[in-house]
């Protein structure tokens, strides 16, 4: 239709004329509410900024001769960082004379990456740097639990459950 006539037809609805595609031929408008569609935009990007999640580089420092139980306490947190979806950087920190003694660090760091083999994979050997030797670790796809995700996959289980129990998931008595 003219544009005139367009106008004066999203007047009446109390609409604004706005232009889809002006370089089509003929131009594309729609009448709609500018305020409403320029809000709906704002919040999907909004939303959509919410959803994302930023992967961080976690680090965790050891010394050649960490003990045991230090050890564990590390592993167990880089476990959860892997599950988290963050990447973790293991580093051993040599001073003084243990600087002399880089193969204790290169074997821990391997043994870390063994105990990790599950939830995460090495991005590359053990590299060493000035007086410290890292390792960096990524998330494997399958150990990343996303929160919203998982609930999901749990909700078909329960119905199945109610299933094999003997009713139907969703019994309706007319």
């Amino acid at each position: 239709m003219p544009t005139l006539q367009a106008v004066r037809r999203a007047q009446e609805l109390g609409l604004d004329l706005i232009l889809i595609a002006p370089t089509a031929e003929p131009p594309v408008a729609k009448a709609m509410d500018y305020g409403q569609w320029r809000y709906e935009q704002k919040k999907k990007q909004h939303d959509a900024k919410k959803k994302q999640h930023v992967i961080q580089v976690k680090e965790l420092k050891f010394r050649p001769n960490t003990d045991d139980h230090d050890y564990d306490f590390k592993k167990n947190h880089a476990i959860r960082f892997l599950k988290d979806g963050n990447r973790v950087k293991a580093v051993v920190q040599f001073r003084g004379r243990e600087i002399a003694h880089t193969d204790l660090g290169r074997k821990l760091l391997l043994r870390f990456v063994e105990d990790l083999a599950g939830v995460g994979a090495v991005e590359g050997q053990p590299r060493m740097e000035g007086k410290a030797t890292h390792v960096i670790i990524s998330p494997v796809k399958a150990a990343t639990g996303g929160g919203p995700a998982k609930e999901k996959s749990d909700k078909p289980e329960k119905a199945k459950d109610a299933a094999v129990g003997g009713a139907p998931p969703s019994t309706t008595v007319h």
